[in-house]
């Protein structure tokens, strides 16, 4: 195994100034950090992660909560593209990611927060779980540095996708295409539920419809087959909606098969559009109208925020950070001549 002293001994420099130069110390010469560099590079030289971890106090191992409650794992487009961008970002400061087991198999099972301190994470990043959890709530207050994806904490950063404008937005472009009759059927009850519900009915009121209580259904995120049942239930009423939102993409395919199965077509008959903005809406026919969320952007914010506070915990800034989406137009929702 290459060590220091044989890459100090094959650039003719001191240990010491090879341990500076790939530790990017400012008193050695930027000249002389790339000879040294380049020469461990092609002696294979790895740095030793325990001795790394001895030395920084630090194991450059950071912990990934995530648990939907469809269990659709990292096959969930969404929040895969979050991750993506995450695991990314985190690899380049030098960081590793580490799944956490939160399954609960017996009595002997670790804590959520046990884990992370068996594994050492030097910090966890939380999404799509039940942040009401008792384990989870156990992790948030402790002295982990955590940040959290769609969900805010007090004393805790957050990276918000912002349901409220994405949602605004969303039904300002259905109704600029003519359409009044705007029915939803929102995911089950949670922060981003709340928000975008919120923001939905604030919205209609500001445009000055009247949305029916029976336009309003639920189904939980990802659920083909409930939100089916809904769009039937919807599709049933004596003056149905032309246009019906979904609480996501891949539910809103269980919507637009329902539509499908009464011979009706999309969008001349029922105009559909989801949320999320997943890879697949843009590359079948009709391209689905949906609000595209900024995954590569959040992964990105929370990899960067959770490594600030790792490192500088005394001057990162612990607040919400808001990523806004835009609306893709697609081709489910239809011009309506009022």
């Amino acid at each position: 195994m290459v060590s220091m002293k044989d890459i100090a001994a094959a650039c003719g420099v001191s240990i010491a100034t090879v341990s500076k130069a790939l530790n990017d110390h400012s008193d050695v010469g930027e000249d002389t950090k790339v000879m040294i560099r380049r020469k461990a590079k092609e002696m294979g030289y790895y740095p030793n992660a325990q001795a790394r971890a001895l030395k920084t106090n630090r194991t450059y191992n950071i912990g990934v909560l995530f648990v939907d409650e469809a269990r659709s794992g990292l096959t969930h487009d969404y929040f895969s593209y979050v991750l993506d961008s995450f695991k990314r970002t985190v690899e380049e400061s030098g960081y590793d990611i580490t799944f956490i087991n939160s399954s609960k198999k017996g009595r002997n099972q670790l804590s959520v927060l046990d884990h992370c301190k068996y594994r050492g994470f030097d910090g966890v990043m939380i999404a799509c779980v039940d942040f009401y959890d008792p384990q989870v709530m156990e992790l948030i207050q402790s002295d982990i540095p955590v940040v959290t994806i769609d969900h805010t904490f007090e004393k805790r950063i957050s990276i918000i996708s912002d349901n409220i404008r994405g949602m605004e937005e969303l039904v300002r472009y259905v109704y600029s295409m003519g359409h009044r009759k705007i029915a939803y059927i929102h995911g089950v009850d949670s922060a981003v539920t709340q928000k975008r519900l919120g923001s939905f009915f604030r919205t209609v009121e500001n445009l000055g419809l009247i949305i029916p209580d029976e336009y309003i259904k639920e189904a939980a995120y990802r659920d083909t087959v409930a939100a089916y049942d809904a769009t039937n239930r919807l599709l049933d009423l004596n003056d149905p909606p032309t246009c019906i939102l979904y609480p996501d993409d891949f539910a809103c395919y269980g919507g637009m098969n329902a539509i499908r199965a009464r011979g009706l077509r999309i969008p001349e008959d029922v105009s559909v559009a989801g949320y999320d903005g997943i890879r697949v809406g843009r590359h079948i026919a009709p391209r689905l109208t949906t609000l595209k969320q900024d995954t590569e952007c959040m992964g990105c914010e929370a990899a960067k925020k959770l490594i600030s506070i790792i490192e500088r915990p005394k001057t990162t800034i612990v607040e919400p950070v808001v990523v806004g989406g835009t609306v893709y137009e697609g081709e489910t929702v239809r011009r309506i001549d009022n």
